[in-house]
């Protein structure tokens, strides 16, 4: 359990914050520093044909030890963190044997880690686990599934008597500004499917995600000295204001759940010659979510009408769909690590993600590709915590996967 922790650590506390503003690949230069050390960890550890390209996606193979025809299978996380809240200057915190009580992140500020608000840490009394100190994220996403990747490599190889296939492992930069996949030559990696190692609490299995698109509302005034602005100054806040209300208010993360869709407004820039509104849209439902991109046009066309003017404009762009469509053609890859978690003493929690990893991209790019459960929690915040058992538990569902891929083949 202490290699899985060093090595988490050793990732965590590099900084990887990708940046949704810069037009570069990674992102951001920083990311490269953790790129180069996994570069070397997998030559260190034995893996084959071990890659990094000018865009810092790396690549690597761990041959097959048996004689009969196997599956090519992959294994995928990303390195990058969420620009949502500061990746910098990571200090974990190392919990053990948590008692089930709260948890004080921060005795300075006050911050707090309690089960009276995050109920899922009662799942986890007994075990270790990792925290921040309350003042950045973790980094668990997706850092807890590059650990276990490199820790079940590293099993493998020292374990020969475990028979396998050819098994591709693949580590990905600007997952969380939504252009992990973007440049992942899937021609390159040659696998048949893969699984990304990117999703939270112990047992999660998924293969259905939301269908997304990100939407930018820019609102035009008309700036005027307030002491003659009567009937002239058009404020563009006050116009923004209309098009949230002109929305469903119960429609958005905080409101919904399961298969719900929703709108989110995670951005306002503006004055009153300018506003500009961005929204994310996310469906599992593929009409209900080209009706959620419908309704926002109707709106912005409406106001426009309304006030005689081109006040409003949007600017709508899909992001990625649910993988649902290419992954039930091949449900076998799902069969395979239900009962890789089953052989392994998880219970399966087959679920839809209300978001979208790496994975959505790829099946669209050719490679079916589920999401596995990492074992994080709360991610992208300063609440971010991970149990170490759930890391060595994804390690075993990787192996366990590797194994009963080369037994399904020889029968």
């Amino acid at each position: 359990m202490q290699h899985i922790i060093d090595r988490f650590i050793s990732y965590v506390t590099i900084d990887t914050e990708s940046d949704p503003n810069s037009e570069t690949t990674p992102s951001t230069k920083k990311q490269w520093d953790l790129a180069n050390k996994l570069v070397d960890e997998l030559k260190a550890i034995g893996l084959s044909d071990v890659s990094i390209d000018e865009n810092a996606y790396i690549m690597a193979t761990l041959p097959s030890n048996v004689d009969h025809a196997v599956p090519t299978i992959g294994f995928i996380s990303h390195f990058d963190t969420s620009p949502d809240f500061t990746g910098a200057n990571i200090k974990p915190q190392i919990v053990k044997d948590y008692d089930g009580k709260d948890i004080i992140l921060n005795a300075t500020e006050n911050i707090v880690l309690s089960p009276d608000y995050f109920e899922d840490l009662l799942m986890y009394k007994g075990q270790t686990l990792i925290t921040t100190d309350g003042t950045t994220l973790l980094g668990a996403d997706d850092k807890a599934g590059i650990t276990e990747i490199v820790t079940a490599m590293e099993h493998l190889i020292n374990h020969p008597e475990i028979k396998h296939g050819t098994i591709k492992v693949g580590f990905t930069p600007d997952e969380e500004i939504g252009r992990g996949a973007h440049k992942f030559d899937v021609e390159k990696f040659g696998a048949d499917w893969a699984y990304t190692m990117d999703g939270s609490q112990v047992g999660e299995l998924e293969y259905e995600n939301f269908n997304a698109a990100g939407a930018k509302i820019t609102v035009k005034g008309k700036i005027v000295h307030p002491g003659y602005a009567k009937g002239k100054m058009i404020n563009s806040m006050y116009y923004a204001s209309e098009f949230i209300n002109s929305l469903p208010r119960t429609e958005t993360p905080e409101h919904t759940e399961g298969y719900e869709g929703f709108f989110h407004l995670h951005n306002i820039e503006g004055d009153v010659e300018k506003t500009m509104l961005q929204y994310i849209i996310r469906d599992h439902d593929k009409d209900k979510f080209e009706a959620r991109k419908a309704l926002m046009q109707k709106i912005v066309d409406d106001l426009n009408t309304k006030y005689e003017s081109e006040v409003f404009k949007l600017e709508l762009k899909d992001q990625y769909f649910n993988m649902k469509e290419k992954v039930e053609p091949v449900m076998q890859i799902v069969d395979i690590a239900e009962a890789a978690m089953k052989a392994v003493g998880i219970a399966p929690l087959i679920k839809a993600i209300r978001g979208g990893t790496d994975g959505s991209q790829l099946s669209y790019m050719g490679l079916p590709c589920p999401n596995i459960f990492a074992g994080g929690h709360n991610f992208h915040g300063r609440y971010e915590y991970v149990p170490v058992e759930s890391m060595q538990k994804a390690v075993e569902v990787i192996v366990k996967i590797a194994e009963l891929t080369a037994v399904s083949s020889e029968q």
